[in-house]
């Protein structure tokens, strides 16, 4: 059982800069947790904590209910990938998978099977003889993935594997990888600054900003009920828009300077009781805006296209409402035209209140 659980780790710089500030967190055996975030948000340092190649200030860090903080990282049985691959260049494909096996004096006979089982796992067979300068950036990560394989660890950790790719790379690696997780059913920690990544590869994942954990919650949870408004900003491409709103004694909502009206459900109204007369931030991701008015309780706009972006099978349409600017992820339509004013809408059930001080979502938990 290769379950691993953290317990109010923290981590502190000489200069006492609090980086990672008491994590909780406990990834269940065979599980598959990201941790995602922007630059500096602590995931890198958490996942170095881990093994053990960051002191741990406060907490303890346990894999398999064995505490490790004072274990050293070969004896944590967890293997590693880097961002940078981390490869001998003048050793063969074969010699780079085997290197770590040899130093813990395996047999030949064994290094050579389970060199050759890693490689048919990960395509690389006919590889095993050349050099890393020979492998494209694809490749050369999938060597770094097979010695980690090799190892046979309890727990496979995952530094920004891809982000040296290119984007066509980047999703056929995280492919495999999703693939290879399912093939060995170990037990992964991946760390990713891209929720595009998080949100196809993870089980779970961890939400971190500033050091502290926002929220841990599957993929799919995350996006339809983000904890914050930090959260729901995101997770989400094109990011959630968002507009500070007013709500009135007639229980309708307006925009600070009245350009955004619309009347609220008794559901929703009985939710924001405790905010009439007060500020609020409201969200709406760009998917759920229309272009035509095909919805029962509807949110209407009536602004003006400031930018259109075709994407093919879609389009984002750029435009303002009042200071706020907006996007709309729609069907891609012909006629439209910069500068031209246009209709939008929404189904009210699609909006998202916070809390203008904390930025908790006021509705989280509720359905």
């Amino acid at each position: 059982m290769a379950v691993v659980e953290l317990k109010n780790v923290s981590k502190v710089y000489d200069n006492k800069l609090k980086v990672v500030s008491n994590v909780n967190l406990i990834v269940n055996d065979k599980e598959f947790v990201v941790l995602v975030g922007p630059s500096g948000c602590g995931k890198s340092t958490t996942l170095r904590m881990i093994a053990g190649l960051e002191e741990i200030t406060e907490g303890q860090i346990y894999i398999d209910n064995r505490l490790i903080n004072e274990v050293s990282p070969k004896d944590r049985d967890i293997a590693m990938v880097f961002q940078n691959y981390a490869l001998y260049p003048h050793m063969t494909v074969y010699d780079n998978m085997a290197f770590g096996l040899k130093l813990r004096k395996y047999s030949k006979e064994d290094i050579k099977q389970r060199v050759a089982d890693a490689a048919k796992i990960l395509d690389l067979e006919e590889y095993l003889d050349r050099k890393p300068k020979a492998l494209s950036g694809g490749q050369r990560q999938r060597v770094a993935v097979g010695r980690a394989i090799v190892r046979k660890p309890k727990v496979f950790l995952f530094d920004e594997p891809l982000s040296n790719l290119d984007a066509k790379l980047r999703v056929q690696m995280r492919t495999e990888i999703s693939k290879l997780h399912k093939q060995l059913g170990a037990t992964m920690i991946y760390v990713t600054h891209d929720q595009t990544e998080a949100m196809t590869m993870g089980d779970r994942i961890v939400v971190m900003k500033d050091g502290l954990v926002q929220q841990v919650d599957s993929p799919m949870n995350l996006y339809n009920d983000p904890q914050n408004k930090f959260v729901a900003g995101f997770i989400g491409s094109p990011a959630m828009n968002f507009i500070d709103v007013n709500l009135s004694n007639e229980n309708t909502l307006a925009s600070k300077n009245g350009d955004f009206t619309f009347n609220l459900s008794a559901e929703r109204k009985d939710f924001l009781r405790d905010y009439h007369q007060k500020e609020t931030t409201l969200g709406l991701r760009p998917e759920d805006i229309q272009l035509e008015n095909e919805l029962t309780t509807t949110v209407e706009m009536v602004t003006k296209i400031e930018l259109i972006e075709p994407m093919g099978n879609e389009i984002f349409i750029h435009f303002k409402i009042g200071e706020s600017k907006f996007i709309a992820r729609v069907k891609p339509m012909s006629k439209l035209k910069y500068g031209e004013d246009i209709k939008l809408y929404a189904d009210e059930a699609s909006v998202y209140f916070f809390d203008k001080a904390s930025g908790n979502n006021i509705f989280f938990g509720a359905e």
